[in-house]
């Protein structure tokens, strides 16, 4: 990339470790900002880096377009605005940074995607390897940006990417040496515009592999298992529903491995720390891809013992008064917080609702199945939400206008044994800058009405 005219479209976490990246590479780099409010200060990483801004719709016309190589776009910019479409209608390829960080990077890159799942299972990844010894560093969505963390890598080295749908759609040559699909069930209709571009940009987590690589795949997930033919990596399937020829199984509460006819047992899954099928189901993916990469059994059993799962998942903050309280602000789309609802016991006070992402939430409804004693619904869909529930029968509503009434409420609600579960089924967008400010908010929240449920209760009694 030296010498390149390169432009940055987003000034976020994976533009910041482009811009920075590029600037060891020797690129000519100009970056893009549809904020102008980022022009009154640029951020302090990039003191020093020699780079041309541009900030706002009105200074797409000044950035030189001609002499431009390609363009790098941040993940959650949409293909639809102005600047992209420009670049698009003069044949400039824009990419997405984990294509840029595949083609400058010598480490070996685990990739993991997928609907749900994914944060989880790339942590354990991330801590599996560490534990083994390896020079690991666990990046994507995860950490300070992928082509960053890529290029300050180096041969031997391990790159643990949790990869997104934005950034997979992104991609031409990208090839993990080793893939992870934990799931793919409706998401992000609003930015892919329908599921097969949705499940498209997915697979492209796999599609460039070739028989020296590894695919850790779900088998109980219809739509992996009739795409696997496809696929030219080895394959390591899992499941938890049944005893497969090859791959990971459950078989008498015992975690397997059946590869080239031989038997290897891994840990029994009650030992497994953090609770529930879904992640009984991370564990096997993570268990998948470390045993692609050599790592032996002993050492992820050791890890899946101690792990105590990521923030914002299923997050346990307290109890007050009998009542449990659960941040799951990860659950940023219906099936995620399906799981959240399964993964806990009833009776559960569910807060729920934000930004709308075009999906449907009958499925997330029936889960409640008699464990969801009371909704508090807030954000742009929880009318949507509310329709759907009452379509379905339940109607132990309530509305609210933030995250602060909705904890309150949640307090004079609940009673000793209730267990009150953040799990939006949406994503933060229109309310917080993304879904770890909400569940922040939500413990704040949680611990501050917490020192006085008791007067709270009282007050609306």
């Amino acid at each position: 990339m030296k010498n390149k005219n390169i432009l940055v479209i987003g000034l976020g976490v994976s533009g910041i470790a482009c811009i920075k990246g590029l600037a060891v590479l020797g690129a000519r780099i100009s970056v893009y900002d549809e904020s102008k409010e980022k022009a009154a200060e640029i951020p302090y990483e990039l003191n020093g880096v020699e780079a041309e801004y541009f900030f706002g719709e009105d200074e797409i016309e000044k950035i030189n377009m001609e002499n431009l190589d390609f363009a790098i776009k941040s993940p959650g910019i949409k293909y639809e605005v102005p600047v992209v479409q420009k670049l698009l209608k003069r044949n400039i390829r824009v990419i997405s940074d984990i294509e840029a960080a595949y083609k400058v990077t010598e480490a070996s890159i685990i990739s993991i995607t997928g609907t749900n799942g994914k944060t989880t299972s790339t942590t354990l990844i991330g801590e599996i390897v560490k534990e083994s010894g390896r020079n690991c560093r666990v990046t994507g969505n995860i950490g300070s940006g992928m082509f960053y963390d890529g290029l300050s890598s180096g041969k031997g080295d391990v790159l643990v990417a949790e990869v997104s749908s934005f950034q997979l759609a992104g991609t031409y040559e990208y090839k993990p040496f080793i893939s992870v699909i934990t799931n793919i069930t409706p998401d992000h209709l609003d930015y892919h515009g329908t599921l097969d571009s949705y499940i498209e940009a997915k697979f492209k987590n796999v599609i460039n592999q070739d028989e020296n690589d590894y695919a850790v795949l779900n088998y109980e997930d219809e739509t992996i298992r009739g795409f696997a033919d496809k696929i030219k990596a080895k394959k390591i399937f899992f499941s938890s529903e049944r005893i497969l020829d090859d791959g990971i199984y459950l078989k008498d509460g015992k975690m397997m491995f059946k590869y080239d006819g031989s038997d290897e047992f891994i840990i029994n899954a009650d030992d497994i720390f953090i609770p529930g099928k879904h992640n009984l189901e991370n564990a096997m993916a993570a268990a998948g891809a470390s045993l692609a990469l050599g790592i032996k059994s002993e050492i992820i059993a050791h890890v899946l013992k101690e792990f105590k799962g990521v923030e914002h998942r299923l997050e346990y903050c307290g109890e007050y008064d009998g009542v449990k309280f659960y941040n799951d602000s990860k659950g940023t789309n219906p099936d995620a917080s399906i799981k959240a609802v399964l993964g806990i016991e009833k009776p559960i006070i569910l807060i729920a609702g934000g930004y709308d992402k075009k999906s449907p939430y009958d499925d997330f409804i029936k889960a409640f199945d008699g464990k969801v004693k009371a909704m508090v619904l807030l954000g742009q869909t929880a009318q949507d939400i509310d329709a759907c529930a009452r379509k379905h029968g339940f109607t132990n509503i309530y509305h609210v206008k933030n995250m602060d009434e909705a904890v309150k409420k949640c307090f004079m609600l609940s009673e000793n044994g209730d267990n009150v579960v953040l799990s939006p089924a949406c994503a933060s967008w229109g309310m917080y800058p993304n879904y770890e400010v909400r569940g922040r908010d939500f413990k704040e929240r949680v611990n501050y009405y917490g020192g006085n449920s008791k007067k709270i209760r009282e007050e609306d009694r």
